[in-house]
């Protein structure tokens, strides 16, 4: 798009229906002409594999009252074209992020508008707790703002359907067909205020009652966990704490100075569990008063990071795909020895995950069902297999969910179930950490890495497609030394024998994704993100591993293996 087509889309913002605040801002923008003016009108917000997710600000591919009015009238249609006759409903929640709360009140209001009751809840809460409500409120759509781990100026809007899961195909299409549709002036921001119930603590408990029943196993011993936690500034200090207490975990230490929700999040560089940076404070905490285990979640409270005492005695973050091991052992374990194991139940990974998940299930005689990234595809698998029971899902990028009372990633219970995983490994003399290792030496040392490339702007976007496009049509031949046997193809739904030149179908939905696999069982996925400007390259590797005194060096061997790896591939 020119900067002339831009301009003349931009000042289609001068004038109603957009109030005059925004028609001074996009005219100073305007007048200003610079890359802020291309990037906020160049195209539309989309959805992506977490929802709709920018940077706030006016702009046609910015988070503002108009993109969000946009979507919601135009999920307002969708719902009363396919439920004609029926009493709509939804409920919506929001993040501790600059004007959450603010557009939380903009969606309630076109919805009511548009004589769908509003379940709001009054105050921050976590995302999966939005997901436990519209199932509990029998919802016929759920929406939650926020951004997740995103840098303070981020923004967004996920959307759930009645089943309490995010939307997939054919329904996102189908929202976004009519959300095309919507032009801005036909927004109804009216608000009909009769239609807004307020929600908090009724919810709250039924939450936190169905989250201890999920997440715990009558584990003896739970006051003897000494327990760091922290919110990162974000929505899990409203549950966690409480939830910890009413499941018996008295010795919680939480990080006074992450406590209070801030959408500047001014103690990080980044709310990401993920990043170890991120969860310093609570290390350093934990190692003052020697606690055992410390809990850090995201701004949504979706993600949870996990630090726990590695062989030497030293704190160590886990990372997601450690994390997801572990308990899924623990739950088909504990199925096992209430008997409940029958061989109809299933666990949920996804394609970029550890492959130790299916080894482990598969040594109980249960199946693991593989997704594209992203919880909503774990969700879809409950909806497609009602028949089977889903056991609990993972993914690397620290999200778990355990049962289906929740159809989404789940910090709250997660957190449960790592704290009953440590109390019950006290009880048998062990640790969180050694029961990881004994899932090494039982099927094989699995050992994973992510590198996220940023590449911002417009030109970032179309220097991520050619390196999709480079890497899908000059495969790599080898990786590390090893022969490249294997390239799936994701968006073509071809896996490919790069050495007998054959081709398999891929019945998973298609996605922009790309993994090679090596003769040795190496892997190397690379994948765009759906809500941020970055290329994510997921590299795995995995070896025999003996016995407990040999952890540190094969794991060296396998760092040395993965950094080579990188080498190559940047």
């Amino acid at each position: 798009m020119s900067n002339k087509e831009i301009i003349k889309k931009a000042k289609l913002w001068l004038q109603k229906p957009f109030d005059k605040n925004t028609q001074e801002l996009t005219q100073q923008l305007i007048n200003e002409n610079t890359t802020n003016l291309t990037e906020s009108f160049y195209k539309n917000l989309t959805f992506g594999t977490g929802g709709m997710r920018g940077i706030m600000g006016v702009g046609t591919n910015r988070i503002n009252k108009y993109t969000l009015g946009k979507n919601t009238q135009g999920i307002s249609n969708y719902l009363h074209k396919i439920f004609p006759n029926k009493k709509l409903s939804v409920a919506i929640a929001y993040d501790c992020r600059h004007n959450s709360k603010k557009f939380a009140k903009e969606v309630a209001h076109v919805f009511s508008a548009n004589h769908i009751k509003v379940y709001l809840f009054k105050d921050l809460r976590p995302t999966p707790e939005l997901s436990f409500a519209v199932k509990e409120l029998k919802c016929d759509v759920g929406i939650v703002l926020t951004a997740s781990h995103n840098p303070p100026e981020y923004n967004g809007y996920k959307v759930y359907f009645n089943d309490g899961a995010q939307i997939v195909p054919p329904q996102d299409n189908e929202i976004i067909n009519e959300i095309n549709n919507v032009n801005f002036d036909k927004i109804n921001f009216k608000s009909n205020e009769k239609l807004i119930e307020y929600i908090g603590i009724k919810i709250d408990n039924l939450f936190i009652d169905a989250c201890i029943k999920n997440g715990t196993f009558l584990v003896k011993n739970r006051d003897d966990v000494k327990i760091v936690f922290t919110s990162l500034h974000g929505t899990s200090i409203t549950i966690i704490p409480e939830a910890l207490k009413q499941a018996g975990f008295s010795n919680v230490h939480i990080v006074a100075a992450q406590k209070e929700p801030d959408g500047n999040f001014p103690t990080v560089k980044s709310p990401n569990p993920e990043e170890p940076e991120a969860l310093k404070m609570a290390i350093d905490l934990a190692n003052k008063i020697n606690a055992d285990i410390v809990i850090g979640t995201d701004p949504d409270c979706d993600r949870i990071g996990i630090a726990v005492r590695n062989l030497e005695g030293n704190l160590t973050l886990l990372n997601g795909n450690q994390a997801m091991s572990v308990m899924t052992n623990f739950l088909i374990k504990k199925r096992k020895e209430q008997g409940k194991l029958n061989g109809n139940q299933f666990v949920g990974s996804t394609i970029v995950s550890t492959n130790l998940v299916n080894d482990i299930a598969t040594s109980y005689g249960i199946e693991t069902k593989v997704g594209l990234t992203g919880f909503k595809w774990i969700a879809k698998m409950i909806r497609d297999y009602p028949d089977q029971e889903f056991i609990g899902g993972g993914e690397e990028s620290f999200g778990f969910m355990v049962g289906d009372f929740v159809r989404d990633k789940d910090a709250v219970t997660a957190t449960l179930l790592a704290c009953e995983i440590f109390a019950e490994a006290l009880v048998n003399n062990t640790t969180f950490y050694k029961e990881l290792i004994n899932l090494y030496i039982k099927h094989r040392f699995y050992k994973e890495h992510l590198i996220a490339v940023v590449k911002k702007g417009i030109s970032g976007a179309e220097e991520i497609k050619q390196m999709m496009l480079d890497l899908r049509n000059n495969p790599l031949k080898k990786i590390d030394g090893e022969k490249v046997i294997y390239l799936y193809d994701y968006q073509s739904s071809e896996k490919k024998n790069l050495i007998q030149k054959t081709k398999e179908k891929i019945t998973i939905p298609k996605s922009n994704v790309l993994i090679y696999e090596t003769e040795n069982g190496t892997k190397v996925a690379a994948r765009p993100s759906g809500t941020e400007p970055k290329i994510k390259f997921y590299i795995s590797v995995n070896t025999h591993l003996d016995k407990t005194e040999n952890v540190t060096k094969t794991e060296q061997e396998l760092d040395a293996k993965i950094q080579r790896i990188v080498k190559e591939l940047l």
